[in-house]
């Protein structure tokens, strides 16, 4: 897996916190830089993490799954990203609490994907501190930008970027099954 595909599972995988911190915009008054801060760290963290615990589970099952782990990567990557996408379809509001309880919980929940993930990265033999620190930054990121554009765009962003992200992940576990295969070369 290289950087480019490495960035857009980053990208794909900080959707659900991204579409998160939109509702988090969306259902707060009075926006301040700290609820951005807050909302980035909490995501960034934990989606920096959790591929990292993946994978060292991950690599304790490699041996007794190296002949078929093209297709648990195909398939957990096409599981993420269809739950991405079915939701996408979800119309939740969030809430404007940004105590731990809240965060702690939002973080774990849009960052169990990652888990998978980790396990995917460590049948493809990934490089798991670089991985882990671009999915933490670019989670960061669009997390902390996410709660300053939902109080401004509204709840249809988060649709599409769940339903992008989920594509996104899809086509990334295709690829790698595709490229076992050897009906696709890069």
């Amino acid at each position: 897996m290289g950087l480019i595909e490495i960035i857009l599972t980053a990208i794909g995988l900080s959707m659900d916190a991204f579409a998160v911190s939109i509702c988090k915009g969306l259902s707060t008054k009075d926006v301040k830089p700290r609820h951005s801060l807050v909302t980035g760290l909490y995501f960034g963290l934990f989606q920096a993490l959790m591929p990292m615990l993946g994978y060292f589970l991950g690599v304790n099952f490699q041996d007794a799954i190296s002949s078929i782990d093209h297709w648990i990567a195909f398939i957990l990557l096409s599981l993420i990203g269809m739950s991405m996408i079915k939701e996408s379809r979800d119309d939740d509001e969030g809430d404007d609490s940004y105590d731990f309880k809240t965060m702690i919980l939002l973080a774990i929940a849009t960052s169990i994907d990652a888990l998978a993930v980790g396990i995917s990265f460590a049948i493809l033999d990934v490089d798991i501190l670089t991985s882990s620190a671009l999915i933490g930054l670019i989670t960061f990121c669009l997390s902390a930008f996410g709660v300053k554009a939902g109080c401004r765009l509204g709840s249809k962003s988060r649709s599409r970027a769940e339903l992008i992200g989920g594509v996104i992940l899809i086509l990334i576990g295709l690829k790698i099954l595709l490229e076992h295969l050897g009906l696709l070369s890069f």
